[in-house]
C-alpha cells in the first residue's frame, strides 16, 4: 500500500512539473519513525521507501532531507510531508521573505507562507522548516523549495500544487517579474 502511495504521489508532482528528475522527497510518519523515499530515487517510481526511525542511526539509503522530515515529526503532529521543487515557488523565494497569494485558492488555503533559510540537507534548514510547520501546514525554503505537511500525502499534495498556482500567478500579475515605477 505505501509503495504505490509514495508511486502515485510521485508520478502527480513529476507530471505537473512540481519536482524534476530525482529532486524532491516524499515521507509519512509510522510507529516510532516514518518511511521515506530513497536518496536518489526519481518521484514518479521511488521503489520501496525506507524507514527512519525518530531516534538512532539512519539508513544510508534514506534521503538526504531525512533531517528535515524527523525534525518535522519530532515537533507537529503532521502524518506526511512532502517535499518539492516548484520552480514559480522557488523563484518567489527569491524575492519575497513570505509569500502572500493574491489568488482567491490561495487566500483561502494558504494565506501567508513563510519562506525559511537553510542548507539543503543541514540542521539548520531542518530547525527552520520545522518551526515554520508548527504554524502553518507549507513552508518554502529559499531558492530551494517547498515543504507541504497535513494529514495525508494527498491533503501535502494538494498543498503543493496550490502553492504552485499561487506563485504562478503571482508571476502572471507581475509581482514576481521586478517590476518597479
Amino acid at each position: 500500500m505505501r509503495d504505490t502511495e509514495f508511486m502515485r504521489i510521485g508520478a502527480r508532482l513529476f507530471t505537473e512539473g512540481l519536482v524534476g528528475g530525482n529532486f524532491g522527497n516524499i515521507s509519512v510518519r509510522a510507529e516510532g519513525g516514518f518511511y521515506i523515499t530513497r536518496n536518489g530515487s526519481y518521484l514518479d517510481d521511488p521503489g520501496n521507501p525506507v524507514f527512519v526511525p525518530l531516534e538512532g542511526p539512519v539508513p544510508p539509503e534514506a534521503s538526504s532531507e531525512y533531517r528535515v522530515h524527523r525534525q518535522v515529526y519530532r515537533s507537529t503532529r503532521h502524518n506526511a510531508l512532502i517535499h518539492a521543487h516548484p520552480p514559480y515557488t522557488v523563484a518567489a523565494s527569491l524575492v519575497y521573505d513570505e509569500i502572500v497569494p493574491v489568488d482567491i485558492e490561495g487566500q483561502t488555503f494558504c494565506p501567508i507562507i513563510p519562506v525559511v533559510d537553510g542548507k539543503p540537507g543541514s540542521e539548520e534548514i531542518a530547525r527552520n522548516v520545522a518551526n515554520a510547520l508548527c504554524l502553518s501546514l507549507v513552508t518554502v525554503v529559499k531558492g530551494h523549495g517547498t515543504f507541504a505537511s497535513g494529514k495525508s500525502l494527498d491533503e501535502a499534495f494538494i498543498l503543493t500544487s496550490l502553492v504552485e498556482h499561487s506563485s504562478h500567478v503571482l508571476w502572471l500579475v507581475g509581482d514576481l517579474q521586478g517590476d518597479t515605477e
